[in-house]
């Protein structure tokens, strides 16, 4: 069986593209144990969060992955609350920055271990368009502050995956750890 190693949402749905069937088991990691560079951090987590699972599930297909955006060589997670919210969109605001997906894929045979690289083009972005979206509560379980998908026009375009973007990058996934 396939195990999801996430709460998150977004990637049980992105996932469903790929994978006929599969479960879902939130792993409790502590995420500062991954290294803090850039580059290397959503590979670390990702790899923490599949071992985490596959420790009590050895005959399964563990999947996880962790998103990262960087801006000025900046790490943005997830905002602490509403005003870390609108500091980030103001900091995305006019700007280029990357999306950073790693994920890892284990099983009895196997590990596949990737990251994957979305280059973010946001539109400039006005103080009340800001204030209005963080005000849905939609960017506050976020990396970078924001969704694509959330329906509030912030992108002006990307080079890459948009899936990635979201929170999964299903194209590399499918490409790399799913073949027959």
């Amino acid at each position: 069986m396939l195990i999801l190693a996430s709460k998150s949402p977004r990637r049980k749905e992105l996932l469903g593209k790929i994978a006929p069937s599969f479960m879902v088991i939130p792993p409790d990691i502590d995420e500062d144990e991954a290294r803090q560079i850039p580059s290397d951090h959503p590979l670390d987590v990702a790899r923490l969060k599949a071992y985490k699972i596959f420790q009590t599930h050895p005959d399964d297909d563990v999947l996880s992955c962790d998103t990262i955006v960087i801006v000025h060589e900046q790490i943005l997670g997830k905002p602490h609350d509403v005003k870390d919210a609108q500091r980030m969109l103001r900091l995305l605001s006019g700007q280029k920055h990357v999306v950073l997906s790693g994920y890892t894929f284990i099983n009895r045979d196997r590990e596949v271990s990737r990251t994957v690289k979305t280059i973010v083009y946001f539109k400039a972005l006005s103080d009340e368009l800001i204030d209005r979206y963080v005000a849905t509560g939609l960017p506050l379980d976020k990396a970078g502050a924001y969704g694509i998908q959330d329906g509030f026009l912030l992108v002006e375009r990307i080079e890459g995956s948009y899936d990635n973007v979201v929170g999964l990058p299903t194209e590399d996934i499918a490409k790399h750890c799913f073949r027959s």
